[in-house]
């Protein structure tokens, strides 16, 4: 066990100690610049997508499929994660979080649209596509072994490692603040999760279309009271984050160098943009054009980073919680210490249904993530079954037994890994998604209210026929 935990913190340190971030950023980068600022130019369209709700034939709404993007990517990243770059970065660290973002949209709108045009018609007439299937059909079978790599890590990382993790953060925040046991905590959540992953894709989007508004909405009004009652604060609150962050002012030591790091980091581990993850649920809707949901997954990067980890930063800049250099107070405890001072006690209450929400809400994410992995390695019906089985107990123990989620120290440096192996793949076959994007704005300036792909242009690809036989014909969204 020394030996694994030795070798799997030196991934750790080789992945988002030196290599995953700068990639991460160039990649990006990159990606903005050659696409003419796609995330820009389409942004007025990615909202659309939010009252389109309608049934698809063989998959789910563009919109489910964002809201179960948005339940994965929103999390403790949003509350504790923003408060933990605070912290150790200064308010500047929430303005590197915003360029993070900003830049990832350009990744997600690239890797989610890829993941449309490669994907899969299952059995059931859904569909099933990701980093994995890109790799495997789009880079050929010369690479077979980087999608069986992708997915163990994917299947170790999200599916079971990750289940863990949040289900001792429901139980934790459920005993803290509700006083229950976590075991009886444990139990239910695996109940509920169950009952979840045996409705497959359609289940899961339709629970998040429920959930995901309720707790992104009410989380986002309770920012914006806090807001409303230090209207006249806010202005001084945004010139400090913007201040520290080019170094005008000094909150920690490190200063500039330690905002930037902080920054970065936790924007990326809160959008997940560029790690591969949403692209697999990206891969379930039934768009007209892989261009489409790319640009509506890039709403979920902007609504994760820019929208909710913006609330949470304000509601602990606004506050007198925070103290620049002091870390006695961080994480989850000075965003819900700062809502007490802003909103009273009743708020912490709130906030530990929203830990709840958010946490829930990766649970099934994450599931679904892990069956589409588990595809990859061996598509049977008794190993998803088994899948189905195993994810629940993981939940339990994870909440259960709170020395349990040590046990999986090995996730984070295997998703440090899968999200190289992505980005690869992504550097790769970005002159596909260039060809994409073209194809897309040529129709656009054809007068084509909704672009889209006829198969027929990309008769010299590995293409799922069926998958585009009959392009699913939604609502506008311009």
């Amino acid at each position: 066990m020394t030996y694994l935990q030795t070798l799997f913190g030196w991934l750790g340190d080789a992945t988002w100690g030196w290599a995953l971030i700068p990639f991460l950023v160039v990649l990006g980068g990159a990606f903005t610049l050659l696409s003419g600022f796609v995330q820009l130019r389409y942004f007025g369209r990615m909202w659309g997508v939010l009252s389109d709700g309608g049934d698809r034939d063989g998959g789910v709404s563009s919109r489910e499929a964002l809201l179960v993007s948005i339940g994965g990517r929103v999390g403790g990243g949003n509350i504790a994660g923003v408060a933990v770059a605070i912290t150790l970065g200064g308010p500047g660290a929430v303005f590197w979080m915003w360029v993070v973002a900003l830049i990832g949209m350009a990744t997600s709108l690239f890797e989610c649209a890829l993941a449309q045009l490669y994907k899969r018609t299952e059995p059931d007439g859904t569909f099933r596509g990701g980093p994995a299937q890109y790799i495997r059909h789009g880079l050929g079978a010369n690479f077979s072994w980087l999608a069986v790599l992708y997915a163990i890590c994917l299947l170790a990382s999200f599916g079971l490692g990750f289940s863990a993790f949040q289900g001792n953060t429901v139980a934790v925040a459920a005993q803290d603040s509700l006083g229950l046991d976590p075991i009886w905590v444990g139990l239910g959540l695996a109940l509920v999760t169950l009952v979840i992953v045996f409705g497959g894709i359609k289940r899961i989007a339709r629970v998040s279309d429920v959930i995901i508004p309720i707790m992104a909405i009410g989380y986002i009004v309770l920012a914006l009271a806090v807001i409303v009652l230090n209207l006249t604060e806010v202005p001084q609150a945004l010139w400090t984050i913007v201040a520290n962050a080019v170094g005008l002012e000094e909150a920690v030591g490190g200063g500039i160098g330690a905002a930037v790091s902080q920054g970065m980091r936790r924007g990326l581990f809160s959008n997940e943009a560029g790690l591969g993850s949403a692209p697999n649920v990206a891969a379930a809707a039934a768009v007209p054009h892989p261009i489409s949901q790319g640009i509506v997954q890039s709403l979920s990067v902007f609504i994760d980073t820019i929208i909710i980890c913006t609330c949470t930063a304000l509601v602990i800049l606004l506050g007198d919680v925070y103290v620049p250099g002091a870390t006695d107070v961080d994480g989850v405890a000075l965003t819900q210490q700062s809502l007490v001072g802003h909103l009273g006690d009743w708020s912490q209450y709130f906030l530990t249904g929203a830990v709840l929400l958010f946490a829930f809400s990766s649970i099934i994410y994450n599931y679904y993530l892990g069956e589409t992995a588990l595809t990859v390695l061996s598509d049977t019906k008794i190993a998803r079954l088994l899948l189905r089985l195993a994810v629940p107990l993981v939940v339990f123990l994870g909440a259960a037994a709170p020395g349990a989620t040590a046990v999986f120290f090995f996730s984070d440096p295997l998703m440090g890994l899968l999200a190289l192996v992505n980005l690869l793949a992504l550097a790769m076959l970005f002159p596909v998604g260039l060809r994409l994007l073209a194809d897309y704005r040529r129709q656009l300036r054809a007068g084509a209210v909704e672009p889209v792909l006829e198969i027929s242009d990309y008769a010299d690809l590995d293409l799922d026929r069926d998958a585009w036989a009959a392009p699913a014909r939604t609502r506008p969204l311009g």
